[in-house]
């Protein structure tokens, strides 16, 4: 399952207090380093669309009593989607099996088939319908930065202290639910749920890392679609590349209910790896699967 940026910041928690450094230098005002770091917040989708990578998805699912019941790796390439689509991810390995010439084929020409398809689709498109979408993707910006806003009107957030990560100093943060909190989206009234700690990188205000924990039971379509019990927790870290803050893992643990009779519990990891700016003409060949 892949989230959209923002989510990611509400998915995980880690308990107790951070192992924060000694403050050996005066802190930095808490709001005005907290504004300097909202104007920076980007959506994953949004930092990644220039770029191709590996990502490594690893899910393990677990039985009552904690035993693996099912462990999948797959390994694949991701590449920016067409204009108003996902991303296109090329799996080139399962459980460390690569997979043969003949299915990464199949693959390819798929692929090859559905962007056809779209430039035909784009000949055909006329001045009403190129507005349109236009219009649909100036809404999805809006309510991107409509997201964001939700994230400040729903916590309470509370300077912690000065933290290294990675080697890199930063500012760590507390993510308290307001109870009178009236967020304007559908994943800010999902934040309303979560609890937690930001890691803010101090020299360029981007996001470093956030855990959070599901404080309650969340359900999705009155419950009958699915539901994250509370206590599900999840890790997510960036890493700079290039001068560019990117994904670098997410980690989610917990159960969930689908469609009203299973519970499914999850340990998975995504790992992401090898990022390059991709143009039309970026060499696709990662060189060997190990």
């Amino acid at each position: 399952m892949r989230f959209p940026g923002v989510i990611l910041w509400l998915l995980a928690f880690t308990a107790g207090a951070p192992d924060l450094l000694a403050q050996d230098r005066p802190l930095p005002e808490p709001q005005a380093f907290l504004e300097r770091a909202r104007v920076r917040l980007r959506t994953d989708d949004e930092r990644q669309a220039g770029y191709s990578y590996q990502e490594t998805r690893r899910q393990k699912r677990l039985d009552g009593s904690g035993r693996v019941t099912r462990d999948t790796v797959r390994l694949l390439e991701s590449y920016p989607g067409l204009p108003g689509e996902p991303r296109w991810n090329r799996v080139i390995a399962v459980n460390g099996k690569p997979l043969t010439p003949a299915e990464l084929e199949k693959q390819d020409r798929d692929r090859q088939e559905k962007v056809a398809e779209y430039a035909r689709k784009i000949e055909r498109q006329t001045d009403k319908e190129r507005a349109e979408a236009t219009r649909d993707r100036e809404r999805e910006r809006r309510e991107d930065a409509e997201k964001i806003n939700d994230i400040f009107r729903v916590f309470t957030m509370k300077m912690l202290g000065r933290e290294s990560l990675e080697g890199r100093d930063t500012i760590v943060f507390s993510l308290t639910p307001r109870p009178d909190a009236k967020p304007r989206t559908r994943e800010g009234k999902v934040f309303q749920h979560f609890a937690g700690r930001v890691w803010l990188s101090e020299d360029d205000y981007e996001l470093a890392r956030v855990q959070v924990e599901a404080i309650d039971t969340i359900s999705f379509g009155l419950g009958m679609v699915a539901r994250i019990h509370q206590g599900s927790k999840a890790d997510y870290q960036r890493r700079k590349v290039d001068g560019e803050w990117l994904p670098a893992r997410f980690n989610y643990t917990g159960s969930v209910r689908v469609m009203l009779f299973k519970v499914v519990r999850v340990d998975s990891v995504s790992e992401f790896a090898n990022y390059r700016k991709f143009t039309v003409g970026t060499d696709t060949r990662y060189g060997s699967v190990r």
